[in-house]
């Protein structure tokens, strides 16, 4: 259809040929080679200027005018073009992956070709660069397809441009009913959104430019689009599985771009609403925001305080919470009250913990009164007769930690695992100025301690029960006597 040498061959049946290719593009066969044609044909008239230029008439307008011959070829061209694209997007959603990831590579071809021969007279603003149909259908793989153009400087400008205008189309049409599909490609897409660090990174171009955008070029246009891109997606209402993938890569990916990272503190406190390990993470981005940016947020070991209840031993991020918890409290400019408080709480938690957890908790308590020397007077109290703390007030200033005592760790000493009992012992003496590593207990788990305890080899002779044992634990006396007495 395109000769070598000029316009090309613009006779009726050359240009029926456009027609049968379009069609087979809208058929439901042999798509591949419809696309593989179209990027050649339309590519060619792109390079060679064929497609007309400017704002674009209405085609039976045009062709019923009195123009000439050439302007309505390149007219009638252009809007066979955008057919071409219209159709292109669509494929985007289309089940099979080769026709989705081959009809994404046209249109960034075509974006190329665009950028080297705009269409419009005016500057070209890259509003082609994002393929919006790729947060609109189920195509995880194909956003993983885009991320490779992501990697230069005008394609990630523009992305983030386009997503803050689609997340807005799509909130205000959808309103309170946004598919949860919609937010799990936005987050796909824009997580992969790496900011270079400085000016002089700015330099990847795709798209050829004798003079490139100017927004384009600066850093600090790309840090504010950036900024803008995760303000628009994180305002909204979005499925809870996102708040902790949001969270988890907040600190190192989203916070150290950011020019106002205290303006995400609505986002964290609505996520720490939510419970669990959500909560936890909410917290550590609230931390963050505490020690590096100077926020003023009083509420913060409250909410902390709060998350202490009997299930913290037995969830699946048991680990984290711990390590976080260590992290948060090891100041020490905390007040001793507040300490108390924690030390306290773990206390009497740890009466109704697994082994495992105890072997972790009672070093990090210790490693507590370490830190906080005002707090010792906690284990120096053998006289009290009633315990003031109070176990259900919320606010760790009012529980009266700090006039109690930890007499729970003295009853720990009697555990019936004896490394329990053994770690308890720790307060019978003046602890040691420097703080136990809990690095290596926080992963421990039942099966590690059975392990230990398996292969532990005995040395000396071993005393053998010759006396039938009273009850569960083998103590006469024992509570356990009365329920679980041995025939």
């Amino acid at each position: 259809l395109v000769s070598p040498h000029g316009i090309g061959v613009r006779d009726d049946q050359a240009l029926m040929l456009v027609f049968d290719v379009l069609g087979v593009l809208q058929s439901p066969d042999d798509i591949l080679n419809a696309i593989h044609t179209c990027s050649r044909l339309f590519g060619a008239l792109l390079e060679r200027g064929e497609l007309f230029v400017g704002h674009l008439p209405e085609e039976e307008a045009t062709m019923a005018g009195s123009g000439g011959a050439l302007r309505k070829y390149k007219v009638w061209m252009r809007h066979r073009y955008n057919s071409c694209c219209n159709r292109l997007a669509e494929l985007l959603g289309h089940r099979s992956f080769k026709i989705k990831e081959l009809a994404l590579c046209t249109l960034m071809k075509f974006v190329q070709l665009e950028g080297a021969h705009p269409l419009e007279k005016s500057k070209w603003d890259g509003n082609y660069l994002f393929p919006r149909g790729l947060l609109l259908a189920d195509s995880s793989l194909l956003i993983s397809r885009f991320q490779e153009y992501l990697e230069h400087d005008d394609i990630r400008y523009h992305t983030m441009q386009a997503t803050v205008d689609l997340v807005a189309r799509v909130t205000d049409t959808h309103q309170q009913r946004v598919p949860p599909m919609f937010w799990n490609n936005t987050f796909t897409l824009i997580s992969a959104v790496s900011l270079p660090r400085q000016q002089s990174d700015i330099s990847n171009f795709y798209v050829k430019h004798k003079a490139p955008p100017l927004p384009a070029l600066v850093f600090q246009e790309h840090k504010h689009v950036f900024e803008k891109m995760w303000f628009s997606f994180l305002k909204h209402k979005l499925p809870v599985s996102l708040y902790k993938k949001v969270l988890v890569i907040m600190h190192d990916s989203i916070l150290p771009h950011m020019s106002q990272p205290s303006l995400m503190i609505d986002f964290l406190t609505s996520a720490y609403d939510i419970g669990g390990a959500i909560s936890l993470l909410a917290l550590n981005g609230l931390f963050i925001l505490i020690h590096q940016h100077n926020l003023e947020y009083p509420e913060f070991y409250r909410k902390l305080y709060s998350l202490l209840d009997p299930s913290v031993f037995h969830v699946k991020y048991r680990a984290r919470f711990f390590h976080l918890a260590d992290l948060f409290l090891s100041s020490s400019h905390l007040p001793a009250y507040l300490v108390a408080a924690f030390a306290k709480r773990l206390c009497r938690l740890s009466l109704t913990a697994p082994p495992e957890a105890l072997l972790m908790v009672i070093p990090f308590i210790c490693n507590l009164l370490r830190r906080h020397p005002a707090c010792k007077a906690l284990i120096h109290r053998p006289s009290l007769t009633t315990d003031p703390y109070d176990m259900e007030e919320e606010d760790p200033a009012k529980s009266h930690a700090l006039e109690s005592c930890l007499w729970e760790l003295k009853s720990l000493q009697r555990h019936y695992h004896p490394e329990v009992a053994k770690a308890a012992m720790a307060i019978n003496q003046a602890l040691s100025p420097h703080e136990v590593s809990i690095a290596q207990l926080l992963e421990l788990s039942p099966y590690e301690i059975f392990e230990k305890d398996f292969k532990k080899e005995e040395s000396g002779p071993v005393p053998l029960e010759f006396i039938q044992p009273q009850g569960l634990l083998g103590r006469r006396g024992d509570l356990c006597v009365e329920h679980f007495a041995l025939d």
